[in-house]
């Protein structure tokens, strides 16, 4: 049954999808990582008005950068985007920072659950996966950026504590469309060692399917 979905949107935040936050800093093609927004707008639609979980994450680090480990501290500094660094958007990938939030076109509405993480997986270091089972969640329709980064790491994470993963290829985005692909590929090995991949109109008409009564 529908109820036990889950929409989960990836990092879609102004750091990673508008000039001026942590991706353009590190050189990435920001325009790529905004292409899936209109896909995952509709996603929000339909799962909002079939009144299925939405869980939004968003990777951030406290203002003193306490939980930013020594390694992702220096790979960040290489990339050019030092974390805590000041930036139009306020300091790069700290929480409650301007640049930190998500993008207006996906704003969470009141009373979705919104993740901050460390890390690369929303499961790292997070309650997501307790948020989940008190949901009574069982599969998860994944959507966001980086493909290959973000999206993967919770993708893999997710596979490993039992639930049945689907990705939405046009609704997830890397900097490097190679990458996304390959992600994809990955994904896709072993007869869907890592799930399923669909595309928006896939998901949204099989959601249909088990609302027959809702035109979302």
């Amino acid at each position: 049954m529908a109820a036990d979905i889950a929409l989960l949107v990836i990092d879609m935040q102004r750091d990673f999808c508008e000039p001026g936050g942590y991706a353009a800093q590190a050189g990435l093609d920001v325009a790529r990582l905004r292409a899936p927004i209109p896909h995952i707008a509709r996603l929000l639609d339909a799962a909002r008005a079939q009144g299925l979980t939405v869980v939004h994450t968003r990777e951030g680090h406290r203002p003193d950068l306490a939980d930013l480990t020594p390694a992702k501290r220096d790979r960040c500094a290489a990339a050019g985007a030092p974390v805590g660094d000041p930036g139009p958007l306020g300091r790069l990938l700290v929480c409650g920072e301007y640049g930190q939030d998500i993008v207006d076109e996906l704003a969470p509405l009141p009373g979705e659950t919104v993740i901050d993480k460390p890390g690369y997986s929303a499961f790292h270091a997070t309650d997501l996966d307790r948020h989940l089972a008190a949901a009574g969640i069982h599969r998860l329709v994944i959507a966001g950026v980086t493909t290959d980064v973000c999206v993967h790491s919770t993708l893999r994470a997710a596979v490993d504590l039992g639930y049945r993963c689907t990705t939405v290829a046009d609704a997830c985005a890397a900097a490097d469309p190679a990458l996304h692909t390959a992600a994809l590929a990955m994904i896709r090995g072993e007869g869907g060692v890592f799930g399923a991949v669909a595309d928006t109109d896939t998901v949204l008409r099989a959601w249909r399917t088990e609302h027959p009564g809702d035109d979302a």
